[in-house]
């Protein structure tokens, strides 16, 4: 019975790569752009959005940059064991598309740089509201950008970014 559910929501999943992935016919200015976005989920990016609060921040700060470290360290964790046991290949050439960025390893669900993006928006979005309405925004886009990149299913981004909300508020609030 599970496989059947799993079968038919794989089969969902990729229906809907099938549609918002842009790498076949992306122009050369929305490859860049979806491209730079990408990069902003990377780990040197999100790693620097946690450690330099933590060098020139005062406490509310340096605390939300502790919380986002942590956020994204055990997230990441979380991501990268689930990546090794599940062992869903990543959408390639040969499948369905090319992809248009380097892939970081041969395994697609779920998502670290959705994980990532997430865990560090939504851990400033908690400690700053202000900011909420451009981060978390910024970090759908970025997993998105996963998928129109043609290197993650929608449900991967999804997931990744499922484990980032649920580790920033076992952080922050518990």
């Amino acid at each position: 019975m599970s496989h059947m559910i799993f079968a038919r929501l794989d089969a969902r999943d990729r229906a809907l790569f099938r549609r918002l992935s842009t790498a076949e016919h992306a122009t050369r200015a929305s490859r860049a752009f979806w491209i730079s976005l990408t990069h902003l989920g990377g780990a040197r990016v999100t790693i620097a959005a946690t450690l330099l609060p933590l060098l020139f921040a005062r406490a509310a700060a340096a605390l939300a940059a502790r919380q986002a470290l942590a956020t994204l360290i055990i997230s990441h964790l979380i991501v990268q064991l689930i990546k090794r046991n599940v062992g869903r290949p990543r959408p390639s050439c040969s499948e369905i598309t090319c992809a248009l960025v380097a892939e970081p390893d041969r395994f697609s669900f779920p998502s670290g740089h959705a994980a990532a993006a997430m865990s560090i928006a939504l851990v400033y979005a908690l400690a700053f509201p202000a900011v909420a309405a451009v981060l978390v925004p910024l970090a759908v886009l970025i997993g998105m950008s996963r998928v129109v990149l043609g290197v993650h299913y929608p449900g991967d981004v999804f997931i990744g970014q499922l484990i980032a909300a649920l580790t920033a508020v076992a952080i922050v609030i518990g």
